[in-house]
């Protein structure tokens, strides 16, 4: 089919929206700790499944210590602090900002790359932050009396969706490294039947530390009898149930067919087109008023982070 990958990233990018939506509504509901301990259990049972069925190894049985290592430590950053500042973010500032925020991910991705692994910072990659976070600022500033400008969100939010970018960013970095530790270690006669598959192993020990990290989260703050809460079906589990599959089963595995059938740089550019995206579903869900500003500052964004794939 023409365009299947272009297809796929943009399915991708309504999937994270829903996902964002959705972990919203649950995260109102249940708490951050709770929602996250569900969705990382889920996620790993799902993709152990999926594991299972399409390569006959349930658990990722060819990660070495170095490998296990990396995407534990991707996994708390990603998936622990990283999410635990997006949902605090979409609970502060709501899901559309989040997501807006989100945008920041490449940059911090760019820079760790620099950091961690030796890759080259180009002139375009600083264009394309100052694009990334001039579309922030105009989203999220207003114009005072006398010319002064003010922050339009809770310095709070701001934070924590700052927080959620970097997360992200640092996160994706690491993973790529424990990722190619793990395929590094497969031995060859079985790499070509479940290369296409490894990322998904390979995140299913990422949800375990996030998992893990969650369920002490909860423990700590005393509020482990809740856990059967999400259990009695309503609202919440149904936004639960949504976030999970559309985020790290679906929105994760799309993203993965789409590079296979599509340029990395298309596919990465309409996978971001969520901020965009979002705005009008939650205008309808959350009465959240859609501005001329907001509508530049989100597409600015968009153009920022198309920058880092030309």
């Amino acid at each position: 089919m023409n365009y299947l990958g272009e297809i796929l990233s943009l399915g991708v990018a309504f999937s994270w929206t829903m996902a964002a939506l959705s972990s919203e509504v649950a995260s109102k509901k249940f708490g951050v700790a709770l929602t996250n301990v569900w969705r990382m259990l889920l996620a790993f049972v799902f993709t152990m499944l999926l594991m299972w069925i399409f390569t006959g190894e349930a658990l990722p049985v060819y990660a070495d210590q170095k490998a296990w290592g990396l995407l534990l430590l991707s996994g708390f950053i990603g998936y622990f602090l990283g999410d635990w500042c997006l949902f605090n973010s979409y609970l502060t500032i709501g899901s559309r900002f989040g997501q807006l925020f989100m945008t920041l991910a490449p940059m911090f991705a760019a820079i760790s790359a620099w950091v961690f692994i030796g890759q080259t910072m180009t002139w375009l990659n600083l264009l394309a932050m100052a694009v990334t976070m001039l579309g922030i600022a105009i989203s999220i500033l207003n114009k005072g009396e006398g010319n002064t400008v003010s922050l339009q969100l809770p310095i709070k939010g701001v934070l924590y969706g700052i927080g959620a970018g970097m997360g992200q960013g640092v996160g994706l970095v690491i993973s790529k490294m424990g990722l190619d530790a793990y395929t590094a270690n497969v031995p060859t006669a079985v790499l070509p039947h479940i290369e296409h598959y490894l990322p998904f192993s390979a995140n299913m020990i990422r949800c375990l530390a996030g998992l893990v990290c969650y369920s002490l989260w909860l423990v700590a703050s005393r509020q482990s009898h809740r856990l059967s809460e999400p259990l009695h079906f309503n609202k919440g589990t149904l936004a639960l149930l949504v976030a999970v599959f559309s985020g790290p089963v679906i929105g994760v595995g799309f993203s993965l067919m789409a590079v296979q059938y599509t340029a990395a740089g298309i596919a990465s550019t309409l996978m971001a087109t969520t901020p965009i995206i979002i705005l009008l579903p939650s205008h309808y869900l959350f009465h959240q008023k859609i501005t001329f500003k907001v509508v530049i500052g989100a597409v600015i964004s968009v153009i920022g982070v198309s920058l880092f794939f030309l």
